[in-house]
Parts: structure tokens; C-alpha cells; sequence
């Protein structure tokens, strides 16, 4: 025997006191929670194959850590396995992705004959148009009716003509219909009010409303009717000047109005389109702009005109509301103090945070005063009337 041999033989009797002897076909362990000396000692001799094959044991402890020493067999099957596992893995990505693959390419075929399909449907559309918008105008006999664009080749031509046709759709909505959006003032013997009152008509004489049940409905601002008999004639020439469109705005003006206080209605088609708002250029009314008079919600709409404007709050529905009969006063202490031109007051209130709440405390104001001024008065005759009194008595009446 070895030397070899020997240690192997004394480590198996020391196994007897605190290791376990056992064998396995597959693969060599050696358990033990604190590896001591003598397992290590153990494990480098199995690792070095010194001892035979029939010695095959693993010192194991109360504590059981684990320190695993593969076979011979078992090393080279686990290579194969690894191996083949690799290559069934490779074949398997590549049948994967040569599936991705056939799967993206038609994708890939309908996105460019979409794309395609799109510009040819862009490119037949714009030359039609084109084609449309530019052709010449004839007249009732079929002749061609000359132009500043007939001396231009036929397609410069055509494009201008064309581009003339689109400045001209701009200009259209971004510009009133008309330059006169109202009629001439009315002559004698017919009455013409002195002052003009333009209102819109959401946000500050209705509200629109939605529910599930009934849908879109424009709730009635409280005071509305009282309102429109203070402020129509003979004082005011009343005007709904509103964003809405006319489809929409013209029977609902019916039932806010069955009296026939609202003189004349204009509508989106008679705003101009800027900077993304509808605004208002008063200037086209055909009215003197000093006696002009606009109340509205947007300060947008009237950034043409911003003295002649009576800016109020967004109504947004409230019940308990009495801005109508504020602005009915207001607009009637106006009117009956004959101002000439009404810039300058409309000037004054702009400046308050609220217009009709200034007006409110100032008239109170003028109120206190007026009645202190007739006290006064009153004082003054009654130390007037003594004095009369004796000097008469002196100096006997007169006959």
C-alpha cells in the first residue's frame, strides 16, 4: 500500500466519529457545514484520482454544507447535453426568426402600397383642383372671358388663377360678408333710437346646457324680458351680434324675443376671423361710432373697439342672477342723459374690475348727495320764512 492509501484508510476511520461512508455512480460529495482539514483533504484526493474507484465516500457533518465533485461520466454527458441543448436552442431562433421574417414582410409590402395608394389619391386630388379653380371663366355665349392671367403660359396660369380662387375662400371667412352689416340709419318719417346696443348672445342672454335627457338646451337668463323693454326702443336700436351660427342662433332669438324688441341679427358670418377668435369690428355697422354701445363676454370680440364696450362676466347659469337688471339701469340713465358720444363714460366704468358695480356705488353716491343738497335747501326756507314774516309786520304789507 501507499502512502496514499494509508491517509485514505486513516480518514475512513475517522469517519466513524462524525462522517458518513456512502457511494454513488453519478458523482461524488462531500457534505459539511464547516469544511474541516480532513474533508478538504478528502476532496483534493478524489480530485487528483490517486485512490481506486471502490473508495468513494463524502465526510458529512451535523452542519451539511455541500461541496460537489462531478464524475468522469457525468462531465462528459453534461457536455453533450449542453451542446445539443445549444444547437437545438440555435436552430429553434433561426426557425423563429426566419417566421418574423415572412411575417413582416407583407407588413412591410402593405405600408408602402398604402403610402403609394395615399400620394396617388393626393396627387389626382390636387391636380383636379388645380385643374378646377383655375380653368378661365366664360361667358353666356361659351367664350373665354380674358383675364390678367391670360398672357401667362397655360400652366402659370392655371396656378394663379387657382391660388386667387384660395385667397379668395380666405378672405371670405376670415372677413365679414359684407362691408355694410347694417342698413342705412332710417330717415323721417319713420323713428331712428339715438343709440345702438349690440349684445351676444351666449354667455351673457343664455346659457347652453347638456344632459342625457334632453341633450344641448339654452337655459333663459332671469330678467331677460324685462330687459329687452328697457333697453328697446325708442333708446336703443337693438342688435344681436353673436359667434353663433345663424342655423342655430335664429330660432332660439325667436323664443328670447316674441315681442320684436331685437331690431337686426348678425351671426358668425359677420365677425372677423383673427388669431384664432370671432371678433366684432363695430366700424362695419354703418352706425355713428360714438353712440355705438357693445356688452359682451370675450373681451376678444370687441379688441377692435374696447371703448365702446361694457364687459361682463360669463353667465354660467345661476338663477339667483340679477346682472340684467343692473345693466338695464345703467344702460338707461345713459341713454336719457342725451351723451353725445359715449366713449368716454364706457372709458370710466372699463376700468373697474366690474363696470355695473362702479355704476352702483356711484349713483349712490349721487343719490346721498342730491339729498343732502335738498335738505339743505329745505333748512334755508324755513330761516328765510321767519324773517319775511316780522319785516312785514314792521313795516306794514303793501296793498
Amino acid at each position: 500500500m501507499g502512502k496514499s492509501t494509508k491517509m485514505a484508510a486513516l480518514m475512513a476511520r475517522r469517519a466513524t466519529r462524525g462522517f458518513v461512508l456512502f457511494s454513488s455512480a453519478s458523482r461524488r460529495e462531500i457534505i459539511n457545514k464547516q469544511p474541516t482539514a480532513a474533508a478538504v483533504s478528502c476532496h483534493r484526493l478524489f480530485a487528483s484520482r490517486r485512490l481506486a474507484p471502490v473508495y468513494r465516500f463524502a465526510c458529512v457533518s451535523r452542519f451539511s454544507t455541500t461541496i460537489s465533485v462531478p464524475a468522469e461520466d457525468s462531465i462528459t454527458q453534461s457536455i453533450l447535453k449542453e451542446k445539443s441543448a445549444a444547437e437545438q436552442g440555435t436552430s429553434d431562433d433561426k426557425k423563429e426568426g426566419q417566421e418574423d421574417k415572412k411575417d413582416e414582410k407583407p407588413k412591410r409590402d402593405w405600408t408602402k402600397i398604402s403610402i403609394y395608394v395615399t400620394l396617388a389619391m393626393f396627387g389626382v386630388g390636387g391636380t383636379v383642383s388645380l385643374v378646377e379653380m383655375g380653368r378661365p371663366q366664360r361667358d353666356e355665349n361659351g367664350q373665354v372671358v380674358k383675364d390678367e392671367f391670360s398672357n401667362d403660359v397655360i400652366f402659370v396660369a392655371y396656378f394663379r388663377r387657382a391660388w386667387k380662387e384660395m385667397m379668395g375662400y380666405k378672405t371670405m371667412i376670415e372677413e365679414p360678408s359684407r362691408e355694410k352689416l347694417l342698413p342705412d340709419p332710417l330717415q323721417e318719417p319713420y323713428y331712428q333710437p339715438p343709440y345702438t346696443l349690440v349684445l351676444e348672445m351666449t354667455g351673457v342672454l343664455v346659457h347652453p346646457e347638456w344632459t342625457y335627457a334632453s341633450g344641448w338646451r339654452f337655459k333663459k337668463r332671469p330678467g331677460l324680458d324685462y330687459f329687452l323693454s328697457q333697453v328697446g326702443p325708442p333708446l336703443f336700436e337693438v342688435v344681436i351680434y353673436t359667434r353663433e351660427q345663424g342655423f342655430t342662433a335664429y330660432p332660439l332669438i325667436d323664443s328670447l324675443d316674441p315681442n320684436g324688441y331685437i331690431m337686426y341679427r348678425l351671426f358668425r358670418d359677420a365677425t372677423k376671423y383673427m388669431n384664432g377668435h370671432h371678433v366684432k369690428d363695430l366700424s362695419s355697422l354703418n352706425r355713428d361710432m360714438g353712440k355705438v354701445i357693445i356688452v359682451d363676454c370675450d373681451p376678444h370680440a370687441y379688441q377692435l373697439q374696447p371703448s365702446n364696450a361694457v364687459g361682463l362676466k360669463k353667465w354660467d347659469g345661476n338663477s339667483d342672477d340679477r346682472t340684467l337688471f343692473d345693466l338695464a339701469f345703467f344702460l338707461r340713465t345713459v341713454a336719457t342723459s342725451g351723451v353725445e358720444d359715449i366713449r368716454p363714460v364706457l372709458d370710466y366704468y372699463r376700468s373697474e374690475d366690474d363696470p355695473l358695480e362702479a355704476f352702483k356705488r356711484n349713483q349712490a353716491r349721487l343719490q346721498e348727495e342730491q339729498a343732502r343738497k335738498i335738505e339743505e335747501e329745505a333748512e334755508n326756507k324755513k330761516s328765510v320764512a321767519p324773517l319775511g314774516s316780522w319785516s312785514r309786520g314792521f313795516f306794514g304789507s303793501r296793498r
